[in-house]
């Protein structure tokens, strides 16, 4: 069969994803009208996590999933938009590696507004000026990102959903590599990148900044300068990628979690994040854990916190296995209720 033929073919089943495309908007349209109607938040994570394993379940190739979930993250996105999903907080500006989660959880159809700081997200998003907002909690190699747990303890947001992001970190310049005298990026990443800069780039020096992006704008304005940060800030920033996958372990994942105001109802595969302090006396962190392994909840995180109330005055914060719904999460919580001085519920999401 000749290309012409062949092209014609695609054409004919064009017509028919748009047409289809149309038609399912028009759906999402009228969801949307209920969830106003029913009071009830327009992004739903549980939902979100079917469609995607309900179209990899259709797949019979040659696309792979992971392209078949970008068009459907992109297919949602549009759905959301017409739902009239207000804008998504996220920390740092364009091309950072939070504005990349958000992308990746609500794809490029939907507003955003970029912050300075954790609490600029957190403010924006209780204040009603974002649905959403979308923060860093902790990274594989670097460990809990603390100022996102301090502002757990004051604000009465719900985590609603979290994203798993494969951190990449690149080196970009104008110049060669032979050429570079000096490098900006945060501590975070310097640290992840030690190796690396060790045996290719030992005497340019380190200039730490706040921010990827930040580092990729100097990079831009300063001549035998370099930059790491993302392959999205070198979108942004049109600067060319020298060397990619620079961190010195490849596995590096950051966990981000989208914080909103709204309950996620229970998908059957979940994670619950609360924060609880507990009296002062020998034995009581050992009493507060016995509950989780009574009601058989696996814990998959357990961070310290000074509560900055007193002097040795700690929060726990810790993310389980379950639902608060679920019939043992339930039992568990309420007997942790009766033996701590506080107990917050930051929220069950699906994973």
């Amino acid at each position: 069969m000749s290309i012409t033929s062949l092209r014609k073919r695609i054409d004919a089943l064009d017509k028919k994803i748009v047409a289809l495309l149309c038609d399912r908007a028009e759906i999402s349209l009228l969801i949307g009208q209920e969830k106003v109607r029913n009071k009830k938040g327009i992004y739903s994570p549980g939902r979100e996590k079917q469609v995607l394993q309900h179209v990899a379940s259709l797949n019979k190739g040659p696309v792979s999933t992971e392209a078949l979930e970008a068009i459907y993250h992109e297919i949602m996105s549009s759905s959301l938009s017409l739902e009239k999903i207000k804008d998504v907080a996220y920390l740092g500006t364009q091309g950072s590696f939070t504005h990349s989660a958000a992308l990746k959880k609500f794809g490029s159809q939907i507003d955003y507004q970029p912050c300075t700081t954790i609490l600029e997200v957190f403010q924006k998003v209780e204040r009603g000026d974002c649905d959403y907002g979308v923060v860093p909690i902790e990274n594989s190699t670097e460990g809990a990102v603390t100022h996102t747990l301090d502002m757990f303890v004051d604000s009465d947001l719900k985590i609603c959903a979290q994203i798993l992001c494969p951190i990449s970190h690149n080196l970009l310049s104008k110049t060669s590599l032979a050429k570079i005298r000096k490098i900006y990026s945060n501590p975070q990443v310097f640290g992840q990148c030690r190796n690396w800069l060790l045996e290719h780039l030992p005497h340019a020096g380190k200039i730490w900044v706040d921010s990827t992006t930040l580092a990729a704008g100097m990079a831009v304005k300063e001549k035998n300068s370099a930059a790491i940060a993302s392959a999205l800030a070198a979108k942004v920033y049109k600067l060319p990628i020298l060397h990619r996958n620079i961190q010195d372990i490849a596995n590096n994942t950051t966990r981000f979690l989208v914080i909103g105001t709204q309950e996620t109802p229970p998908t059957g595969s979940d994670r619950t994040s609360i924060l609880f302090s507990i009296k002062d006396k020998v034995g009581a962190l050992y009493a507060m854990l016995t509950p989780f392994y009574k009601n058989w909840i696996n814990l998959t995180k357990i961070e310290s916190r000074p509560s900055k109330k007193r002097a040795w005055d700690y929060y726990f914060f810790v993310d389980f296995e379950g639902h608060r719904l679920d019939r043992n999460v339930k039992k568990a919580l309420s007997k942790l209720e009766d033996m701590c001085k506080y107990l917050k519920i930051l929220g069950s999401y699906p994973v």
